[in-house]
């Protein structure tokens, strides 16, 4: 209420705002009409005691005029909310006399409460979507990552199963007979092999299956030889 004999009047429309952590407050507080001398303030109400939010007088960082100097508007704006600052605001005229300073008028006290955002359903998909696309990149990555590791593994087993395999070159040697023998024949392809082995090394293993039985034309025994053979050369 006002005292009698003025004509002060004091407005505080809001009844209830809510804000975001971080953001920005606005409470609204105008006067009009003529009344006492004395400063008007914003307290807070921290149920048996109250803070003052706003003076006209002293330092308040967070908090600053939405028109300085008025003498009418005494709207504020509070910054960077936090969940502390939530709480019944109001705006108060006080009439200060020689003796004493007294509250003079008040509003009717706004409601300062804040909210989280909700999600909305566009806002859930992109998320989810998101998502989506990190997994299935990480998945290719995974892929890829073990499609390298296993094609170096087999770059190094080659090499060394192809070191196990190897065998140094060797010539080949071939009895001789007489013309005509069994043994012409493998004499004939002991050479060919030999040859083929010095103009290109791709020949690893040849077996010389046995030859028909030949009636002996009288050869000596030192000149006998086997009518079956193996071959090996091994490619540089």
């Amino acid at each position: 209420g006002v005292q009698a004999g003025w004509s002060f009047r004091l407005q505080q429309p809001q009844d209830k705002v809510s804000v975001r952590a971080g953001e920005t407050l606005t409470l609204t507080c105008t006067t009009s009409g003529s009344g006492p001398p004395g400063p008007v303030k914003w307290l807070k109400d921290q149920g048996s005691e109250n803070k003052t939010i706003y003076d006209q007088k002293g330092s308040f960082p967070r908090v600053m005029r939405v028109v300085n100097g008025s003498n009418t508007d005494f709207s504020i704006r509070i910054r960077d909310v936090q969940p502390e600052d939530s709480g019944i605001y109001y705006c108060v005229k006080f009439s200060k006399s020689i003796h004493s300073v007294e509250l003079f008028a008040r509003g009717e006290g706004t409601v300062v409460s804040l909210y989280e955002p909700a999600l909305v359903p566009g806002m859930v998909a992109a998320v989810v979507v998101l998502c989506s696309l990190l997994l299935l990149g990480l998945f290719v990555a995974l892929c890829m990552y073990w499609r390298k590791r296993r094609g170096e593994a087999g770059s190094q087993r080659q090499p060394r199963l192809a070191a196990v395999g190897s065998f140094l070159p060797i010539p080949l040697r071939c009895c001789s007979g007489t013309p005509g023998t069994p043994s012409d024949h493998i004499n004939l392809l002991c050479a060919c092999l030999q040859q083929r082995s010095k103009e290109d090394n791709d020949i690893h293993y040849a077996d010389l299956q046995p030859l028909p039985v030949s009636p002996p034309h009288g050869r000596s025994p030192s000149a006998a030889c086997s009518e079956y053979a193996s071959v090996r050369v091994d490619a540089k």
